[in-house]
């Protein structure tokens, strides 16, 4: 039996890459929404420029699910070199849409399916003749057979690709004309509206829809940041990017044209990261962005940063790893890399945010962090949010909000002859005072170094200072569980002893998870976290159950090990639910993975579970 459903469905696009086909798919992944039901796109696209496949898939979900369910109810086959693999992702019961200019074999369908064939190539070639207006156009005509096949309100696609073109007019009319073209065609000659169908609801509210490196580069500018050093890779270059946008909107002076922040693109990463300890030394607020392999890059500087006790942020977008690994793949795999990044005993602090409003949250609340502990501080992004758009709660901000410098002692506390030591711990909290550079003529200076010193800033190699300097670093580390964002926990309808941890970018689809989960009779306490090192309740909420599954995107567990060598967790009470191909981790496979472990636990652990 076909698939019938309204307002919830997942869509897939298949295309090449360099066809122009993405700003197509985003039109009618926005013509959804704006009529009022949330969608999740997601763009998966090959690291060349062009050739390779590439695919788009759009999530529709009344209910407001954002996360990658799984599966696929109506397939836009537009790449030959993937058709086998387009086919069988095909729910049964779901639809293919094809091109059927030409002849396509029986045996490459499937029975359990509703075929859609249109001669999209035979259509373009009688409207238009120049070769690339083919192309072009054949996206925007595919769109419009979609409008009509979902009864999609033409009107909405209309006022979308008049926002698009808007300063090049020219482009309008003939896109409209391509849309009405591919709907006129379905409304003759197909069977519309099909199972699947969008209906007007009401269910976007205020919230707004945006990249999370976008979000990330505003938060950066709320947040103080007044210089970026960056090397481009894949996938934080638009972070940087956006930054550099919302300076010029924000950090320009408007009477004198003059500009009030450095953006440097370095020659590597190794540069970049030099670049931002230096400028955070002397006083601003600076960052970088980058991927695993610039993390890889900037190792020496990290530790540098961490022992000369110098802020930093460091936005991570992570990917595939390692090596180059998966380029434009989504990954949670620098978990341990940036926990520990340099050589020796070093301890950083991560956030983790789940979507964009978090991404500008803690991208202004890193810079506070960085000054207040006096270290490097990273985002932990991913492609999956860096990248893709994602309706989240509109940002706020409080105007009268100050900066939390941390412990800088000024030109008047020097001058009463207050004893200034830049490594001694004064308040118990690990974190020493430091000086700008220039605040005094004669008091406050210091030598800063990557070699070992005193209390003093002075050079020695005795074991004793060492020592001392270690252990208050961590002090400081300890000092930073109580200001990271705490972690969030959502309680299941019943009691229960299981109980799960996740974060970042796995999120929606852990919480759409739960739900089917506890449809099955298994219900899960369940555990976001938001930041490294981890406080009392991390700690607290694993005491609590008697098994805990996390739920992560690498192969090693690198969240489940940070949390075994921090806390002093029982391996066996922590079941780790891991995917790692470099697609986003979805609600099925999440659900699939915890049920089928929970099949393998004795029937009397199961009942308890469910009781």
């Amino acid at each position: 039996m076909p698939i019938v459903s309204i307002n919830d469905f997942v869509v897939r696009f298949a295309n090449v890459n360099g066809s122009g086909s993405a700003s197509a798919n985003q039109i009618f992944a926005r013509s959804i929404m704006r009529m009022g039901v949330p969608v999740a796109p997601r763009n998966i696209f090959p690291s060349n420029i062009q050739g390779l496949p590439t695919w788009y898939e759009v999530r529709v979900s009344e209910a407001g699910h954002l996360g990658a369910r799984g599966g696929t109810d109506l397939m836009v086959a537009m790449n030959p070199q993937t058709w086998d693999k387009d086919i069988a992702s095909i729910e049964p019961g779901g639809y293919l849409f094809y091109d059927s200019s030409r002849p396509i074999p029986a045996s490459k369908f499937r029975d359990d399916i509703e075929v859609i064939g249109m001669p999209l190539t035979q259509i373009c070639n009688r409207e238009y003749s120049d070769p690339r207006q083919r192309q072009l156009f054949k996206n925007i005509i595919y769109v419009g057979a979609l409008a009509a096949l979902l009864d999609i309100d033409i009107a909405e696609v209309e006022k979308l690709l008049s926002e698009q073109f808007r300063g090049k007019d020219k482009l309008i009319a003939p896109n409209v004309k391509a849309l009405h073209i591919g709907r006129d065609f379905a409304l003759a000659n197909l069977t519309c509206p099909i199972g699947l169908t969008v209906k007007r609801a009401d269910k976007i509210g205020d919230r707004i829809f945006i990249e999370g490196n976008a979000a990330a580069g505003l938060g950066a500018v709320y947040g103080g940041a007044t210089v970026c050093a960056w090397y481009p890779i894949t996938p934080s270059t638009s972070l940087a990017e956006a930054f550099g946008t919302y300076c010029k909107r924000f950090r320009s002076d408007k009477e004198s044209g003059k500009n009030r922040y450095a953006i440097v693109q370095a020659e590597d990463e190794l540069a970049s990261i030099g670049i931002v300890v230096g400028a955070a030394w002397n006083g601003a607020r600076a960052f970088t962005a980058t991927s695993g392999p610039g993390i890889s890059l900037m190792q020496e500087f990290l530790g540098l940063a961490y022992f000369a006790e110098v802020p930093a942020v460091i936005f991570d977008v992570q990917r595939g790893g390692p090596s180059t690994g998966m380029p434009t793949r989504t990954q949670q795999s620098d978990i341990l890399l940036c926990a520990y990044a340099s050589h020796g005993d070093t301890k950083h602090v991560l956030l983790f945010p789940e979507d964009p409003y978090e991404a500008f949250e803690f991208g202004a609340l890193a810079f506070d962090l960085a000054d207040r502990l006096q270290t490097p501080v990273f985002v932990m992004l991913d492609l999956d949010i860096g990248m893709n758009h994602r309706l989240c709660r509109p940002f706020t901000w409080d105007d009268s909000r100050v900066y939390d410098r941390g412990k800088v002692m000024s030109f008047a506390d020097l001058e009463t002859g207050r004893d200034f030591g830049r490594y001694l711990d004064v308040d118990g909290d690990g974190i020493p005072y430091r000086t700008y550079p220039g605040t005094h003529p004669k008091r406050g200076s210091f030598f800063t170094r990557g070699s070992t010193r005193d209390r003093y800033a002075r050079y020695t190699e005795e074991g004793g200072p060492y020592v001392d300097n270690m252990e208050r670093l961590l002090r400081k580390f300890d000092t930073a569980k109580a200001l990271v964002p705490a972690p969030i926990h959502h309680e299941a309808e019943r009691r229960t002893p299981l109980g799960v941890i996740y974060f970042g970018s796995t999120s929606p689809a852990m919480d759409e998870a739960a739900d089917l989960l506890a449809a099955d009779g298994i219900h899960l306490d369940r555990l976001r976290v938001r930041g490294f090192p981890f406080g009392r309740e991390v700690t607290d909420f694993i005491a609590a159950h008697e098994r805990i599954f996390l739920v992560e995107q690498n192969r090693d567990a690198q969240l489940r090990t940070l949390l075994l060598t921090e806390c002093g967790v029982d391996p066996a009470m922590v079941t780790p639910i891991l995917h790692y191909d470099g697609t986003p981790i979805t609600a099925r496979f999440i659900h699939e993975a915890i049920g089928g472990a929970m099949k393998a636990v004795p029937e009397s652990a199961r009942q308890s579970a469910r009781s």
